[in-house]
């Protein structure tokens, strides 16, 4: 299943930007099929897609995520798409 993760951040710029680098090389690292993923221009968020085979992964590596960890989301929205 495809998933997509928009997030919105916490207004902390410097804790967002000291955590930012390890945010993006855990996702390089973390090997999953059919990622993209990014933030949007003003810096307020992001977008991650990917690939997985459930729900419970998806929670995992998204619980992982360092931004998660340290808990600068202000907001964030899970969703499972389709893959053709």
């Amino acid at each position: 299943m495809r998933v997509l993760h928009f997030y919105t951040m916490k207004q902390e710029p410097e804790r967002v930007r000291a955590v930012g680098p390890k945010h993006a090389e855990y996702w390089r690292r973390a090997g999953v099929h059919g990622y993209h993923g990014g933030p949007f221009d003003d810096r307020s968020g992001g977008l991650i897609t990917f690939e997985t085979d459930s729900s419970e992964d998806a929670e995992r590596l998204i619980a992982a995520d360092p931004f998660v960890r340290e808990e600068l989301l202000e907001s964030s929205w899970v969703k499972q798409g389709v893959v053709d």
